[in-house]
């Protein structure tokens, strides 16, 4: 069915895949949450700095 480099080829084809696939789900799952809650609260405590010189 498979020749040796076909059958590697296939291997590091679904190797590359699954890692961008679980690149991915890190990605949405923890990552950029952390990214977007941290910006969110640095914004905030800029905010509330102004707003108490002011």
């Amino acid at each position: 069915m498979f020749e040796f480099d076909q059958y590697l080829g296939f291997l590091a084809f679904l190797t590359i895949l699954t890692i961008g696939f679980w690149l991915m789900i890190l990605l949405l799952t923890f990552i950029v949450p952390y990214w977007v809650t941290g910006a969110l609260k640095e914004r905030f405590d800029e905010w509330r700095a102004a707003k108490k010189d002011s």
